[in-house]
């Protein structure tokens, strides 16, 4: 074979050599974006009833998959349900983003207990987050993550303003559902407000025993309109979309309102801010976001997370609109706040605990 034949041999073997390489490189490159598809984390969230626009809990829980979604924007691409009036398919929206791929769902309120419950057994390699609401014998492990609060802290911190604020000495309390859960910030309001304030007289009222509780403003607007023409001058709520009617009656009447779980005076009117005394923070929004966080990270774990006033999760709302009508108690609060994280006020959590916590304080 002269040295012609052998050059030519070579060049035809370079050349098969490199378009092997370009259709190796090609593959390899749309492997790599395939595979970049498929590392998109699929991150769903089924609202409670009420839905997104409550002003309140719902809307807290889409302020964390919002920020999520653009923090992580290359990351993650998020979707949400709403639950029927009556959420009767809320087991049915879980599963159906489950079939569809989804890497993490999250069910806002306790109300989706049993239904986390099922399918998340149903779908092990589905990751789920329960928000307010706990399904025994989890651990890291798990692929349920419950996101639960210490409402009564942050209740405490508002009642005591409440109280502070009075000048009728008589304040009110608006729940929605009547259940255990509401019932932690009822105790809490009443433990804060009795612990500045001995005498203080309470009002307490429940819209309803179902969870249509937390979507009906208009009788959440007659209770808090019932308790202000018995005298209270400050009435708190934890009523969901409830709460609207609540506000309304207290911008009506002239007196202060409460807000719960985001800070309501952003939400309000110009009319109605001046009587929004302050909200109870509780940091759904926080939540949501630290747990997709995880997943992104890849240090998601299952079990049970408690977000309190030592974790930031729950606390009092300060801003431009309120930041004088607070000015007075402020420091006071802040006091209170530290006494709780150092242990030192023990807060109930439920009847029992507060009719204790009644003894052991006020002998």
């Amino acid at each position: 074979m002269n040295g012609r034949k052998i050059l030519a041999i070579a060049l035809v073997l370079i050349m098969v050599a490199a378009l092997l390489a370009g259709c190796s490189g090609n593959k390899n490159q749309q492997q790599g974006q395939q595979q970049e598809g498929k590392e998109k984390l699929k991150i769903g969230l089924v609202f409670d009833v009420g839905g997104r626009g409550d002003l309140s809990f719902n809307d807290s829980a889409y302020a964390g998959l919002e920020r999520a979604a653009k923090e992580f924007a290359d990351k993650i691409e998020v979707d949400y349900r709403e639950p029927s009036a009556g959420g009767q398919d809320r087991e049915q929206l879980l599963r159906l983003l489950a079939e569809n791929g989804f890497d993490l769902i999250f069910g806002v309120g306790f109300l989706f207990t049993e239904h986390i419950q099922k399918v998340s057994q149903e779908f092990p390699n589905v990751k789920f987050a329960l928000i307010d609401g706990a399904i025994d014998g989890l651990d890291e492990n798990s692929n349920v993550a419950c996101l639960l609060f210490k409402e009564h802290e942050g209740s405490f911190l508002v009642g005591a303003a409440a109280a502070l604020k009075s000048k009728t000495g008589k304040i009110g309390f608006v729940g929605g559902m009547k259940s255990p859960l509401i019932e932690r910030f009822e105790v809490g309001y009443m433990a804060g407000a009795k612990y500045v304030n001995p005498n203080i007289e309470i009002y307490s009222d429940y819209i309803g025993t179902t969870g249509d509780a937390f979507k009906d403003p208009v009788k959440g607007k007659e209770l808090a309109l019932n308790q202000f023409k018995k005298g209270a001058d400050v009435v708190y709520h934890a009523s969901g979309a409830s709460g609207v009617g609540v506000i309304e009656a207290a911008a009506a009447e002239k007196k202060f309102a409460i807000g719960v779980d985001s800070d309501q005076s952003l939400s309000a009117s110009e009319a109605q801010r001046p009587f929004i005394l302050t909200s109870m923070l509780k940091r759904v929004d926080v939540a949501v976001y630290e747990t997709i966080k995880s997943l992104v990270e890849g240090n998601f774990k299952g079990g049970y997370k408690v977000f309190g006033l030592t974790e930031d999760g729950v606390g009092y709302a300060e801003n431009d609109y309120n930041k004088e009508l607070i000015a007075d108690i402020k420091s006071k609060l802040e006091e209170i706040k530290e006494k709780i994280i150092k242990g030192e006020i023990k807060v109930p959590v439920d009847k029992n605990e507060y009719n204790e916590f009644l003894k052991n304080n006020f002998k």
